[in-house]
């Protein structure tokens, strides 16, 4: 999701597309604000009543396809992981004038950015922040998703479940999947420059490592209230990135812990090898470092403000169960207006259509509803499946992170003995010449031959230990392939469910928006047969009554508190649609 910025239309101007309908779903209620490629809006659900936030592709960049291209994408790759740390996404599509939107949940909270904006942040408090973001980053690398432009000003901070500091990561925008790079233009340079790993700054394709190197960024910047590297022209900025040492955050908080500090500079290392091997292993560091932390003081209140839930929906227009009662007050006032049946046939026409409209509309709305149940269970059950999957695929590849470190250490410790076996065999080989040279020397034979078996039983001794070395790191790497195996077979059954999954939602999106349109059409007919019915009686004081209850009936109040015109409330709700 683009970050949401403020907006700088003014206020009095009111967006035209307020109140609009997107998909025949999502009533359009607010301007939430303006990112790098679409317009967010606050919208509800008019079918289950669900708050969320919609965005637009900005019109500017309706031609370009390839930024088309990741919206969709932005949506596939978030429900992919689907993992609670992740905005989540619930639709996406065109509209009607073929524009893209994407649908996502509704986020009551601040900004990372505006709570750094306040100072340094408590150790535990920023550790337990980290840790929720590495778990959720550690999901998508195993899942092939990069985030690619991790920053402040895309994680939010909001609560949840009782938990004051509840992390939601959003801005999946230029999220790509690592094995599908054909929609990135070669050589782009994509990402904030303040958190931009050295490999990006460099015009290469971001790796999971890079999502590492800007959470080594942000670490910094929760305990120092201040980024590694500041410089108002851009390429600068850029070459810090790719070249200059970052500074100790100690230098700006002595209070650091030392553990603290190894996690942000390993982070930071330019050389992406160098840094952790992946989440599971920073998030692990996290763990351990928690444990050490004093508990008082993630035991004091946050300074975040607590902030109003979404307000309430707008009055609504009556739904179909009053256009039967609508319906049949219309027609009891024509056999009143004309008891002997001679109506004019517009009038007996329009009766007998509002009537029909009426019934049409109450099985459509009954449909409707059923329809919209089955998407919402199936959404459930994917979302049920995918989470299974992702902590089935996270779990293996925490195991496979252990194992390849416990290869790699046990590979570190066999470089180090082949080094003490060849100066052995070289203290072999001197023993061997000083026998040979001894010649008739009992004493030079004597101690070349002491020589000579200390080096061989110290050669056997580390082939031996060398052999156990080697045997323990295959062990371990082919463990790890056999998980890496296990996460490959799982991510192609979720790739295969995701499809089918989004293929019966799509399908069930289109019938609702196709029901939608015949619902609207049979809204625009029953108000203007209704306009058409009220031309004729509102004169007539038989009818009277009628007409002050079917008021009543469409507009939830009693005439006699306020009196309205009907007739010009028909025709601007007639004319708004």
């Amino acid at each position: 999701m683009g970050i949401v910025r403020k907006t700088s239309r003014s206020k009095k101007s009111k967006d035209p597309l307020l109140g609009k309908v997107v998909a025949g779903r999502y009533r359009l209620e607010s301007l939430l604000g303006e990112g790098g490629m679409g317009v967010v809006y606050r919208a509800r659900h008019v079918l289950i009543d669900r708050v969320v936030a919609l965005k637009l592709i900005r019109p500017d960049l309706r031609g370009e396809t390839h930024l088309r291209a990741w919206m969709v994408r932005e949506a596939r790759a978030a429900n992919r992981v689907d993992h609670a740390h992740i905005v989540d996404i619930h639709d996406v599509g065109e509209t009607e004038e073929s524009e893209l939107y994407l649908v996502m949940e509704y986020l009551i909270g601040d900004s990372l950015s505006s709570q750094i904006a306040k100072g340094p942040m408590p150790i535990a408090r920023a550790v337990d922040i980290l840790e929720q973001m590495t778990a959720a980053l550690a999901r998508a690398h195993d899942l092939g998703v990069v985030h690619r432009d991790l920053k402040s000003d895309n994680i939010m901070i909001t609560a949840r479940g009782g938990r004051k500091d509840f992390v939601k990561i959003l801005d999946f925008g230029l999220a790509a999947l690592t094995r599908d790079p054909r929609l990135a233009p070669k050589g782009a340079v994509f990402g904030t420059p303040e958190y931009m790993s050295p490999e990006q700054a460099r015009g290469e394709d971001a790796i999971s490592s890079s999502d590492l190197y800007a959470l080594g960024v942000l670490f910094f910047e929760m305990l120092t209230g201040r980024l590694p590297f500041r410089s108002g022209d851009r390429d600068e900025l850029l070459d810090m990135q790719r070249t200059a040492t970052p500074p100790k955050p100690s230098k700006y908080r002595p209070d650091i812990p030392e553990h603290a500090e190894k996690i942000i500079l390993k982070l930071l290392e330019k050389k992406p090898e160098d840094r952790f091997r992946d989440g599971h292993h920073l998030k692990e560091e996290l763990k351990e470092m928690q444990r050490t932390l004093p508990s008082r003081e993630w035991d004091q209140p946050t300074d975040i403000t607590p902030i109003a839930p979404p307000p309430p929906p707008p009055a609504q227009t009556p739904g179909v169960v009053e256009w039967s009662r609508t319906a049949a007050n219309f027609l009891r006032a024509v056999a009143r207006a004309y008891p002997d049946g001679n109506a004019p046939g517009d009038v007996q026409g329009a009766s007998d259509q509002i009537w029909e409209l009426a019934s049409r509309a109450s099985r459509l709305e009954g449909e409707l509803e059923s329809h919209s149940k089955k998407l919402e269970t199936i959404e459930k059950r994917g979302r049920a499946l995918r989470a299974e999957i992702g902590r089935k695929v996270e779990d293996l590849a925490g195991e496979e992170s252990r194992a390849l470190r416990d290869a790699s250490s046990e590979r570190d410790s066999l470089s180090e003995l082949i080094l003490k076996l060849k100066r052995a065999k070289r203290a072999q080989q001197a023993a061997e010449a000083e026998v040979k040279q001894a010649g008739s020397n009992v004493e030079r034979v004597r101690r070349g031959y002491e020589a000579l078996g200390a080096a061989r039983s110290q050669c056997d001794v580390l082939t031996d230990v060398a052999r156990d070395y080697e045997r323990r790191a295959r062990a371990k790497e082919e463990t790890a392939a056999e998980r890496r195996k296990q996460i490959e077979e799982l991510r192609a059954q979720l790739k295969r469910y995701s499809e089918a999954l989004e293929h019966d939602l799509q399908t069930g999106r289109e019938r609702i928006a196709s029901r939608v349109g015949e619902a609207l059409s049979y809204e625009a007919a029953f108000g203007t047969a209704s306009s058409l019915l009220l031309d004729h009686l509102r004169d007539k004081p038989e009818c009277r009554e009628l007409l002050e209850d079917i008021d009543k009936s469409r507009n939830g109040k009693d005439p006699d508190e306020k009196p309205s015109e009907l007739q010009e409330l028909m025709e601007k709700h007639v004319a708004t649609r």
